[in-house]
């Protein structure tokens, strides 16, 4: 099975800018460009590869866990997973994703502690989107609510 997204980029690297465009319709025209990925810190000037990727892996690592959870028969109520994607100047010049940070805090009724975590870490290591980040480091911090 492939996904598709496209990217269409108009214009210089600082004075330009794109849309993304993804084959399922949920990103159509979406605008990105250079001050949104690199300049507002406050991450509200627009979206960016990064962002997007953040988006994929706890969507990812959140479904993969449930799969573990419901398997230990203990579905979850909730699962509220965050990944912060780290994008820091590269050593020889421009820029490197570095890390991915995943905070989980689930619901999830008659686990214990050391159960949850031990699923958790077992989600980390085989979502396949953390197999594709494997040139980065990927942490995670899960708690029970």
């Amino acid at each position: 099975m492939d996904r598709q997204a496209t990217a269409i980029w108009k214009g210089a690297l600082k004075d330009g800018a794109g849309t993304l465009d993804t084959q399922s319709g949920a990103l159509k025209g979406l605008p990105y460009n250079f001050k949104a990925r690199f300049e507002d810190a406050s991450g509200t000037a627009g979206t960016n590869p990064e962002e997007l990727l953040a988006a994929a892996h706890a969507g990812c690592f959140a479904m993969q866990l449930s799969h573990f959870l419901a398997e230990n028969g203990t579905p979850a109520a909730k699962l509220d997973a965050k990944a912060t994607v780290s994008i820091n100047p590269a050593a020889g010049g421009g820029f490197e994703i570095t890390k991915s940070a995943i905070t989980l805090v689930g619901d999830v009724p008659g686990i214990d502690a050391a159960t949850f975590s031990k699923l958790a870490e077992q989600a980390k290591a085989s979502c396949p989107l953390s197999k594709a980040l494997g040139a980065i480091q990927v942490t995670l911090d899960a708690k029970l609510a």
